[in-house]
């Protein structure tokens, strides 16, 4: 019989929230990237995304279920925050795959370049950057804690008496 490793419930958000960045900052360069890496590392991007959510489905369902009843205000400001992003990570993926220029010929279809969708894939791309900047600072506490533990736990802690302190001082 095999071992399974098992992987923290945090280690796995932070890995995948990790990718998710990544993967977000080089998507949003078309210009750096080129259009063919923009769309299918956006395409990847929407998995991350969907799994994500996923890996979030209980905190989702819980918090719809209280939204209207007793829940704390951070819990409700998250929530209408994460939806918001859910609403405008839907509009980027739809409409990119229908302004797409490498995607849907690759699979044979024909995409709509320029007008409405161009317009609708550019600001919901625009107010996505602000989301997620918003929801990195209601995050921030968890974000420092799972790098400290899971990408830097590994370095000795350096323990500085109060007495080396003052000495490294004069």
């Amino acid at each position: 019989m095999k071992n399974k490793i098992k992987m923290s419930t945090t280690k796995q958000n932070l890995l995948v929230d990790l990718l998710i960045v990544s993967a977000f900052l080089f998507a949003s360069q078309p210009h750096l990237t080129g259009m063919a890496i923009h769309e299918w590392l956006s395409l990847g991007l929407a998995v991350g995304f969907l799994t994500h959510v996923l890996l979030h489905w209980r905190w989702i369902f819980e918090t719809t279920r209280r939204f209207f009843n007793k829940l704390a205000r951070q819990s409700r400001i998250n929530f209408v925050l994460n939806l918001a992003l859910l609403v405008a990570f839907t509009l980027i993926i739809f409409s990119g795959l229908m302004i797409s220029e490498e995607i849907l010929p690759f699979i044979g279809l024909q995409g709509v370049h320029g007008g409405v969708w161009k317009w609708l894939h550019t600001t919901a791309a625009d107010l996505v950057i602000w989301l997620v900047a918003l929801h990195i600072a209601l995050h921030w506490k968890w974000i420092v804690n799972a790098v400290k533990k899971y990408l830097f736990g590994w370095l000795p802690k350096r323990q500085i008496t109060l007495k080396k302190r003052s000495e490294a001082a004069l």
